[in-house]
């Protein structure tokens, strides 16, 4: 049985293919066309001095002096470090038992969003001020 290769439609094929990816790398990174990825002066702006509490009931905490805390519920443990924003929307943790992690807070119409690594999101509930 013979295989019949039709060229012109293998090149579309591939052309499809190589147009798909970049939709599929924005999709993977859990960054949408539609949302606002913001500057670092944006990122300080919005984190800085705050809690950012999450449908979840855990918080992230930026104080202004670059400490950061994350915990799960009000009286569970805290997991502590120190925070710099980037561009590209990015906020990197280094933890203070020596891991690290990036992730981003993006502006989805009038809501703010967490997209991690893996690129799941996860919608803010509520941003306050952080007061000792």
């Amino acid at each position: 049985m013979a295989i019949l290769c039709d060229r012109p439609a293998m090149r579309n094929l591939a052309l499809l293919i190589l147009l798909a990816l970049p939709a599929h790398a924005q999709a993977q990174d859990g960054v949408r066309s539609s949302d606002t990825v913001l500057t670092a002066p944006e990122m300080t702006d919005l984190l800085a001095g705050q809690v950012v509490e999450f449908f979840d009931g855990s918080k992230s905490r930026y104080e202004t002096n670059g400490r950061y805390a994350y915990t799960y519920t009000d009286d569970g443990p805290e997991w502590t470090g120190t925070y710099r924003v980037e561009n590209d929307s990015l906020v990197c943790v280094d933890f203070d038992n020596g891991s690290e992690r990036c992730d981003r807070f993006v502006r989805a119409g009038e809501r703010v969003v967490l997209v991690i690594d893996d690129g799941t999101r996860f919608p803010v509930r509520n941003l306050s001020v952080y007061t000792n």
